[in-house]
């Protein structure tokens, strides 16, 4: 890697000039297969605690994010851990501290009374409490103006301007958000969906654009599900993420305007089944990251979609969202049907240019050809498609792509 990483506070990273869309996972294996297998899957961001890690990702051209304490303010011990990794090529962004705002509002330990025990009822920020209230107010003086700072102080002395980005809880509040808001470049938050009693993965697409609406269309990174709940709480029953359900979420993501895919959990991977759930992920970021280029370029925001007609007896909900890319003469075209039903007419239209060109599915044989400015599909239950003007566009790397969950 031989240029330090600048940050354009578009949410992309950019490596000798080359704008990429991170792709990232909160692990970092000591294992060196295993790292290798991640970079080899074409991840591209990883969390890293110290200057080795920073070695070990660099080796392989891989980026790494740094979480940094900001909440403490412009400490002694914060200002030696920049000196320290500063001038570290393979360093790409700085991260603030993990949900932030959700840990003084609504964290659960704040009520519970083997952790903090500070209110007295379950829910307590929810009703809304003067205890509540107040605790809330009186940390968030303490808290937004040490992030406010800490954040001054490093774009001073970061001659790279690598961005800073906060993930939040899914529900974090507004108010205290929007107080840190102007001083980040990245903005978005976690979503766990998929339990053994619940499976509502095309929720991910209404988190997205909720955080895009938080952060005032700052550039939005997604965390989503890189483990299944009983890895954490072992009484729970075991339900990973099926490699659809995993792949659902990253596009309705991206089709609401994420600018960054990562995962959270993986390193605590236990419960039967978590080696396939693993390769399933892979196979997903290699997906993504075979469309890097298409990941990076803009929407062609005049290609619509239109659901026609469900599958009878049944009502369109959500309907189906489009994500149209372009590079030179070639083209992408995603849909995601948000609908846990079978859609019969999924018209596309826009493409009056291509009439007569043929998109081919990937990682499948319908071949769609362009008459009259579009062409119609028929979608299954929470599907994607994606199509494309070339099969070139589709990754090597099946394994996983069966995983159930």
């Amino acid at each position: 890697m031989d240029e330090l990483v600048y940050g354009h506070g578009d949410g992309f990273l950019y490596v000798n000039g080359q704008r990429i869309f991170p792709i990232g996972f909160y692990e970092l294996p000591q294992e060196e297969d295993e790292l290798v297998r991640m970079a080899e899957s074409g991840i591209n961001l990883i969390r890293c605690g110290k200057r080795e890690d920073l070695d070990r990702l660099g080796a392989l051209g891989v980026l790494g994010w740094v979480p940094l304490p900001l909440h403490q303010g412009v400490t002694d011990s914060l200002q030696e851990r920049i000196e320290y990794l500063l001038d570290h090529p393979a360093l790409a962004v700085w991260e603030g501290p993990d949900e932030v705002v959700w840990n003084f509002t609504a964290w659960s330990h704040l009520w519970r009374k083997d952790k903090l025990g500070i209110f007295e009822n379950q829910g307590e920020w929810w009703m809304q409490t003067p205890v509540a209230i107040n605790y809330s107010e009186e940390r968030a003086k303490e808290i937004i103006p040490n992030i406010k700072q800490a954040i001054q102080y490093i774009r001073s002395v970061d001659e790279y301007n690598r961005q800073f980005w906060i993930n939040e809880a899914r529900d974090s509040d507004l108010k205290f958000v929007r107080q840190y808001m102007d001083y980040i470049d990245i903005t978005g938050c976690d979503d766990y969906p998929i339990t053994e009693n619940e499976k509502d993965a095309a929720r991910v697409g209404d988190s997205t654009n909720r955080w895009r609406l938080m952060g005032k269309n700052r550039p939005v990174w997604m965390v989503l599900q890189g483990f299944s709940w009983s890895d954490l709480e072992p009484e729970r029953g075991v339900a990973y993420p099926s490699f659809r359900e995993s792949r659902l979420m990253a596009y309705d993501c991206i089709a609401y305007g994420a600018r960054g895919i990562l995962y959270w959990g993986s390193s605590y991977l236990q419960s039967p089944g978590s080696d396939e759930f693993r390769s399933s992920l892979y196979a997903l970021t290699s997906e993504l990251s075979a469309l890097q280029p298409f990941l990076t370029s803009p929407d062609e925001s005049y290609v619509k979609v239109n659901v026609i007609e469900g599958r009878r007896g049944t009502e369109t909900q959500k309907g189906v969202k489009i994500i149209s890319r372009r590079i030179g003469r070639e083209w992408l075209i995603i849909l995601i049907n948000e609908d846990n039903i079978i859609q019969m007419g999924v018209e596309v239209t826009g493409l009056g240019a291509l009439n007569n060109v043929n998109f081919v599915l990937l990682y499948g044989d319908e071949i769609a050809t362009v008459s009259g400015g579009g062409f119609v599909t028929r979608m299954m239950p929470h599907e994607v498609k994606i199509f494309a003007t070339s099969q070139r566009w589709e990754t090597n790397w099946m394994d996983g792509r069966a995983f159930l969950g």
